[in-house]
């Protein structure tokens, strides 16, 4: 199968002077720790007046503050600042990654993908696949960052389903002997980053080859082919394609050929590396009691046909209700839906719809859902998500519920370092 466009290209990435601390300058990606601001204190308390990603993105634990308009038109002035001032350094190719995190060191691929190839519409089958739901009312506040900005400093994780390694593997060869553009700690449990440089045309050349060559592979039963799939970010690499999708109405065809926003900086990583875990993301509820929880979804499964089973003894998708008192597990047989995050999906959004009241909040981590729980909240602990159902569920189910997976624990999801200019 041949493609109009290369899927993935080539970037001029930005990297910040060589004399800034770059534990300091990377910072977690933002949409993690919703729920404890706490977390983010430390980081501006660790990062003091230093130059940091954290100037120029938007935490999403500070989306419903009152300020947030101002923070925004902070965040832009940054950018301005930060490609006058601190972002002296480029590489006109490729990054290869090693990240090193408790769960082993995994490798990546910064890389620029091609957002004429992504498609988050309901029923679309494009060659770079959401792999969950996208909520389109989760678009706009992140659109308000995205308009006026100069800068992107990519958080998204893609994955290849690339048994044989033929993406990263010949990039981890040539760098073998070769020490790395940088190499520094990540802050509060991050682990490390080494990153080097891809230049070499062959090296390039081959890289843009073999994410073609997964283009090229149709799935179970004829299904159309997916060559790239959003690990996380998916509503990140969302807010860029609806930047991209207003601006290019204003562009010639020759000039959305090459316009800087048609692409968005991702890091790809290969679904086969043994230091890729996958963790589910569990529900925390603010503004009810276990009690009541649990009686409304006894009669909304029982509606549908299902039983909620107290206890956890039977058969079934299996979770727990955490409070700070108590872990009551929970079974549910003959559930419509195939995952046990489908159905409470499925429940949340049938009765959160009638109680305005109650708040819910997706959490990365047993440990963090418990010390919400301990605080007052009602936790929702969802089972194991294995990752090799994560390519045959997409291509069997279209995407999976949203908030289903995230790739490892929230301090190994990726942290901003790299920029590229988008205007």
């Amino acid at each position: 199968m041949k493609t109009p466009h290369r899927l993935i290209e080539p970037a001029r990435i930005l990297l910040p002077d060589e004399r800034v601390d770059l534990s300091r300058w990377a910072v977690l990606a933002c949409d993690q720790f919703t729920s404890q601001p706490d977390y983010w204190q430390r980081v501006e308390e660790i990062v003091g007046t230093a130059p940091s990603c954290l100037d120029l993105i938007l935490p999403e634990v500070w989306l419903d503050q009152p300020d947030v308009g101002v923070r925004i038109d902070s965040i832009h002035r940054a950018m301005d600042a930060a490609r006058r001032e601190v972002l002296t350094r480029s590489v006109e190719g490729f990054l290869y990654l090693r990240r090193t995190t408790a769960s082993g060191v995994r490798e990546g691929l910064v890389a620029a993908v091609d957002l004429e190839q992504y498609s988050y519409a309901p029923g679309a089958a494009p060659l770079i696949r959401p792999t969950e739901r996208t909520v389109t009312e989760r678009i706009p506040p992140r659109l308000a960052v995205r308009r006026g900005a100069s800068l992107e400093c990519p958080h998204i994780l893609m994955l290849a389903d690339d048994p044989e390694n033929t993406l990263l593997g010949p990039l981890a060869a040539a760098v073998a002997e070769q020490p790395p553009l940088y190499d520094t700690p990540l802050m509060l449990g991050g682990g490390s980053i080494a990153g080097w440089a891809i230049t070499d045309p062959v090296l390039i050349e081959g890289a843009i080859r073999a994410v073609e060559g997964f283009a090229a592979r149709t799935g179970p039963n004829g299904a159309p082919p997916i060559a790239l799939a959003v690990g996380d970010g998916n509503h990140s690499l969302a807010t860029a394609k609806a930047w991209w999708e207003e601006i290019k109405q204003g562009l010639s065809p020759a000039e959305a050929a090459t316009h800087p926003a048609r692409y968005c900086l991702v890091e790809i990583e290969n679904i086969h590396d043994p230091a890729i875990q996958f963790e589910p993301i569990h529900r925390a509820l603010f503004g009810t009691d276990a009690d009541t929880l649990l009686d409304a979804m006894t009669r909304f499964f029982a509606a549908q046909g299902m039983v909620l089973h107290r206890g956890g003894a039977a058969e079934g998708q299996q979770f727990t209700l955490l409070t700070g008192e108590s872990a009551r597990p929970c079974t549910l047989s003959g559930s419509r839906w195939p995952l046990c995050v489908g159905s409470i999906e499925a429940f949340l959004a049938d009765w959160l719809a009638s109680h305005s009241e109650v708040r819910v909040d997706y959490i990365h981590g047993e440990d963090a859902l418990r010390e919400l729980a301990a605080q007052g909240a009602v936790g929702l602990l969802l089972p194991p998500f294995q990752k090799s159902d994560l390519f045959l569920g997409v291509y069997l189910g279209g995407v999976l519920p949203k908030k289903t997976f995230s790739m490892g624990h929230a301090e190994e999801k990726r942290y901003y370092l790299e920029c590229r200019a988008i205007t």
